[in-house]
């Protein structure tokens, strides 16, 4: 069966399914694509005759494991934090019934500047919240072995794989020094991907979603993935003053000993950032020629300029610096231009 036929009849079970929920037949719903993603997951918008939505998520139970997300999702509402409600959930089928959340991405809210600072300290409220209010013990942890392998996946997809690159002098020494640096950090609920594309607002608020993968981890991770995430590079003292106001909160609620220093923990959070873009790199070569998912090659250079600018902030390792911006830079746009 092609991808088209698979789709198609994935759908139409989903469009049986939901009509029986709701006592309708499959012939008059109002079932319409709403989005998809980097997974096999597809959303679609449900109109029911009064007018209500609801998001239906088809995740294809052989391809995408929907448990940890249906578990989370109803641990974090108990707990008071804000995600979509689930009113229906078929795990066998791989069908979920969702609150509609509405089409707005954080993303979409960053304007002039003044806009998008603000909405970045509606994230970081939330962020606070998550790490206090989610209990970081049922998930899984963020140890180092997780760690490496997010590592590996620059050096695999993004050097190997994409680039033809062999693996640089000093790439051990930097990632084994980048996992030490995340596992001294205070263990804590970490989204894994807290970027503004998975922030949804609603009214002046923010939801959560795409949630499915959290662990227990560096307090740092989730404060990094927004700060060089998709959407924003913001520079060095601007980054510097965002990690200090959180390193503030986060000793002032106990999740930070006191004994923490400003430098240390900017330390910490450049280390991290260097660790997530590194890791990034990786993943969206994966995507684009395991996945064959299209859009994320032209992103690199943007993640290029957040390891750059991370790595700026980490000690030592000039070695891989000079590597990354000789060898690794022109190789990367190069290739990039090249491209039809």
């Amino acid at each position: 069966m092609t991808d088209a036929a698979l789709d198609a009849s994935r759908r139409e079970r989903l469009a049986r399914w939901a009509a029986e929920r709701h006592a309708l037949t499959p012939a008059t719903l109002d079932l319409r694509l709403a989005a998809g993603d980097a997974s096999f997951r597809r959303y679609y918008r449900l109109t029911l005759p009064g007018g209500t939505t609801r998001i239906l998520m088809d995740a294809p139970p052989e391809q995408e494991d929907s448990q940890p997300f249906v578990a989370i999702a109803r641990r974090w509402e108990a707990a008071g934090l804000p995600v979509p409600h689930l009113h229906a959930v078929d795990l066998e089928l791989g069908f979920l019934e969702l609150e509609d959340l509405g089409d707005t991405p954080l993303q979409c809210r960053f304007g002039d500047e003044g806009e998008m600072l603000a909405w970045h300290e509606h994230a970081f409220a939330l962020l606070h919240d998550l790490q206090n209010r989610a209990n970081p013990e049922p998930l899984p942890r963020f140890d180092a072995a997780l760690l490496e392998r997010e590592l590996e996946l620059f050096p695999e997809w993004c050097l190997g794989e994409w680039l033809g690159l062999a693996t640089p002098p000093g790439w051990a020494a930097l990632r084994q020094s980048l996992v030490e640096q995340a596992l001294a950090q205070p263990m804590v609920t970490v989204h894994r991907d807290f970027d503004a594309m998975n922030l949804m607002v609603r009214g002046d608020a923010l939801v959560l979603i795409d949630f499915q993968d959290a662990v227990a981890g560096p307090i740092g991770y989730d404060l990094v993935s927004l700060l060089r995430g998709r959407y924003c590079r913001f520079d060095a003292a601007r980054f510097a003053a965002w990690v200090e106001a959180f390193r503030h909160r986060a000793v002032a609620d106990g999740r930070l000993p006191s004994s923490t220093s400003a430098a240390a923990f900017l330390a910490q959070a450049n280390a991290m950032a260097a660790q997530r873009s590194l890791k990034v790199l990786g993943i969206f070569c994966r995507l684009t020629l395991r996945d064959h998912k299209a859009g994320y090659l032209e992103r690199l250079p943007h993640f290029l300029a957040h390891l750059e600018d991370s790595l700026g902030g980490v000690a030592g390792h000039e070695g891989f610096k000079a590597w990354l911006a000789d060898a690794f830079r022109p190789t990367l746009l190069a290739r990039l231009e090249g491209m039809p």
